[in-house]
């Protein structure tokens, strides 16, 4: 039994969905579970419309016709049937009604009722068409089998509880049903509440299935031809990497390699279950494979992450920076669920990076301002290169101001501009 997961980009349209579509005709002898993300950019532009519909802004019933017609395009183009298109227009008539009907006094909690449906719809659309093109197949609500603690838009997996569920809802028989459709990203707590795994989560949903049901193996389908060495967007020449052990596979998600979800390897690796990062566009071609075998080849990695807010934060009475300073700072990173980027301090102060959320960044310093000191430069990037040299740093930081430098053994870590 293996796991497929597909992303937005490889689902943005009608001629998207088809390629997928036969990507998964081609591997229908198999028994697959199918995790698929919201539709293209559709993620994105639910946060316009949760924020609209949260703070009642005039634009609210633009935003939902945005994502309505999007949807619809896409659903027309696939010829569905009336019933298809009216249960899929039911699932709609849900999300404008939520919005009406549900006290708004907690925006994290409003955010992940809402988001979900970019994947609910995804999926249903997928299952409907892989029924029109001859392959059966069965609809699952992830939230009916993944459950959370309560915290929205982070939610931390209930393993016992989730395990539970998903080895009785994701039932193989022989000779029926060898093909399940349903979601990534999208939980539930045990009170019924959606939940959300964090930004990009599908990965981990994958993860989560594949070890709660011993498969064989993941793919993550992606527009690119596996994991490279760095983005192409920087970078005229890159490298793809053949194959990745679970240890450099953590260590490059954790410095923020877009390509792998942070939290996807280590339920992989605790069950030894393969990764495969490859091309949906190029499908018979081999991609990255990331398993417990090491790899001897050491070749320079480079990952950037735009969009930096740079803080430095000293005690307001000119004192050292002593470990109750370093709690305090770190429960209110902890409030807001904020990952710290890099981190350095001397005596008297603390400097830390960290992603630059414009609904929590005010809010931080806020609270910050009340204890300390705040020093703050915004629109900067992280850059981290693995297996360096002094000519490779010296080349990368040309023309850029640098403001922090970190260097731990085969990494370094630079906060430019």
């Amino acid at each position: 039994m293996e796991i497929f997961k597909f992303g937005g980009l490889s689902t943005q349209d009608a001629d998207s969905v088809k390629r997928v579509s036969e990507i998964i005709k081609a591997n229908s002898d198999k028994e697959l579970v199918l995790v698929f993300s919201a539709m293209g950019k559709t993620t994105r532009q639910l946060e316009k419309f949760i924020y609209s519909a949260f703070h009642n802004k005039p634009d609210f019933n633009e935003q939902y016709q945005l994502f309505y017609d999007y949807h619809f395009k896409i659903i027309n183009e696939l010829n569905l049937n009336d019933n298809e298109k009216i249960a899929i227009g039911n699932i709609f008539n849900e999300v404008k009604k939520y919005c009406n009907e549900t006290e708004k006094n907690n925006y994290d909690f409003f955010y992940d009722q809402i988001v979900c449906y970019g994947e609910l719809i995804a999926s249903r659309i997928l299952s409907f068409y892989l029924e029109k093109i001859g392959l059966p197949n069965k609809w699952i609500d992830i939230r009916n089998s993944l459950i959370t603690n309560n915290h929205f838009r982070e939610g931390v997996v209930n393993w016992e509880d989730s395990n539970f569920l998903i080895r009785n809802n994701f039932l193989f028989e022989k000779n029926q049903n060898n093909l399940f459709v349903t979601q990534g990203f999208i939980a539930k707590t045990k009170e019924g509440f959606t939940t959300t795994l964090g930004l990009d989560g599908s990965d981990y949903t994958a993860a989560i299935l594949a070890h709660c049901l011993d498969a064989n193996h993941v793919t993550i389908w992606k527009d690119v031809k596996g994991v490279m060495n760095a983005d192409p967007k920087y970078f005229d020449e890159t490298i793809m990497l053949n194959t990745l052990s679970y240890n450099d596979a953590i260590e490059l998600a954790f410095y923020g390699a877009n390509v792998i979800h942070p939290k996807a390897i280590k339920p992989l690796q605790n069950k030894n279950i393969s990764l495969e990062v490859k091309s949906f566009f190029t499908p018979k071609h081999k991609g990255t494979i990331i398993n417990n075998e090491p790899c001897e080849q050491k070749i320079t990695t480079y990952i950037f992450k735009i969009n930096q807010v740079l803080l430095t934060i000293s005690p307001l009475d000119f004192s050292f920076i002593i470990e109750e300073n370093l709690r305090d700072i770190f429960d209110i990173f902890s409030k807001y669920y904020v990952k710290v980027n890099i981190m350095q301090n001397t005596a008297i102060s603390f400097t830390v990076s960290i992603d630059n959320n414009e609904t929590k960044l005010p809010d931080i310093l806020k609270e910050l301002n009340q204890r300390f000191k705040v020093e703050s430069v915004q629109g900067l990037e992280l850059i981290t290169i693995r297996n360096h040299n002094q000519q490779i740093i010296d080349k990368v930081i040309a023309n850029k101001k640098v403001f922090v430098k970190f260097l731990s053994g085969n990494v370094a870590q630079i906060i430019a501009k």
